[in-house]
């Protein structure tokens, strides 16, 4: 039988797989010519590209999600 510290386990592990499945690079980053912004859908500027290839967002809207303090996708 489970106790309190299994249960918590099961659920720390389950949130820490969720989270990492959330975070995964995307398969072509920076060598695509036109990466789209999920949030505007603006192209994101080559320079923010090279600076950071995992970006998914432009430099306006990240600061926007991050201002609102959600990071996470």
């Amino acid at each position: 039988m489970a106790d309190a510290a299994d249960n918590a386990g099961v659920v720390i592990e389950r949130h820490l797989s969720n989270a990492l499945a959330q975070h995964q690079l995307p398969v072509t980053f920076a060598s695509a010519m036109d990466i789209d912004c999920e949030e505007c859908g603006t192209e994101i500027p080559e320079a923010r590209r090279q600076a950071a290839p995992w970006a998914t967002t432009c430099i306006d809207c990240q600061s926007i999600r991050e201002a609102r303090g959600r990071h996470v996708r």
